[in-house]
């Protein structure tokens, strides 16, 4: 039987893909006119509503059948506990990020996490590097180290970025549930403290959460923070099942790129000629990877 996709899913994948990384690459432009709320409220607005979100859908669709026997196995609710404590704090940092006017710092950490996805695929996963990715890895390595070097300091944000949402995707990559149930799941996780924070924050507390009184507009981005982080992880979701990792490898740079440039020219961040030359090998790294990507998944698909 045949593996590869029709032109018509490759279609509909790419533009999933494409929807996907367009809202996470104008994310900064979200959390950004909400930067009075602090970033552990919008953490746990983001993942309550998410749930909310997450339970209408699989209403919707009838699907619950799978939750009480995942409940009832240790091992998966392990893997999820996990998973999401890793989510949670990429989202966390994240958020705090771009409020706190570090917006091309983050973007360069989702610029440097297909480095780290190749490396966890090589020391757990024992999958093999190519010639072309090995030199990929070595450019990024050097462009981390002149960071580190110029500044006087790792960038932190960044590696944290790209660790953590790296660790995610291996933990995902070999988690026993599908993709929306993996979400629902890890998501559920962090609703529980996510909902008692913000209980605790509303009624036992001198100063109230944000939510509900600090104006429509502040209520209203609170409240859809839900579908704008639960829609694209599903576009994202879908993309992935019907388009070849090359393309994927390629497309998901749009994010980081654009976050990048709103960061400078939006937020008009700083942007020294030492960061240049640190992103510089970065970005060199990943032309290196992309196009070895595309030229490897061309020569997989031909008879």
């Amino acid at each position: 039987m045949s593996t590869i996709a029709s032109p018509r899913s490759t279609r509909f994948g790419l533009a999933a893909a494409l929807f996907a990384y367009f809202c996470w690459g104008f994310l900064p432009l979200y959390w950004r006119p909400i930067q009075q709320v602090p970033a552990l409220e919008i953490l746990a607005h983001r993942i309550a509503w998410s749930m909310g979100f997450l339970v209408v859908l699989l209403t919707a669709r009838r699907q619950w059948a799978w939750l009480g026997p995942a409940l009832r196995r240790p091992r998966v609710l392990g893997v999820f506990a996990l998973s999401a404590a890793l989510l949670s704090m990429n989202w966390f940092l994240y958020i705090w990020a771009v409020n706190a006017g570090q917006v091309v710092e983050a973007s360069l950490g989702y610029f440097i996490n297909p480095m780290v996805n190749l490396l966890l695929g090589r020391l757990v996963l024992k999958e093999r590097l190519r010639g072309a990715q090995l030199l990929a890895v070595g450019l990024a390595f050097a462009g981390v180290a002149w960071l580190t070097l110029s500044l006087g300091a790792p960038p932190w944000i960044s590696l944290t970025l790209a660790i953590s949402f790296g660790l995610y995707g291996l933990l995902r990559k070999v988690a026993p549930l599908g993709s929306l149930e993996g979400l629902t799941l890890e998501t559920l996780i962090m609703a529980v403290p996510a909902v008692a924070f913000l209980a605790w924050r509303e009624w036992a507390t001198v100063e109230r959460g944000h939510f509900g009184h600090d104006g429509l507009f502040t209520t209203s981005m609170l409240l859809a923070a839900g579908v704008v982080t639960a829609v694209p992880l599903l576009a994202f979701a879908t993309a992935a099942r019907t388009l070849p990792l090359s393309v994927m490898g390629v497309v998901q740079y749009l994010s980081p790129t654009l976050q990048f440039l709103i960061g400078v020219l939006v937020f008009h961040e700083p942007f020294a000629r030492s960061k240049l030359v640190g992103f510089g090998f970065i970005w060199a790294a990943l032309l290196i990877f992309g196009l070895e990507g595309l030229w490897v998944g061309r020569r997989q698909r031909a008879p």
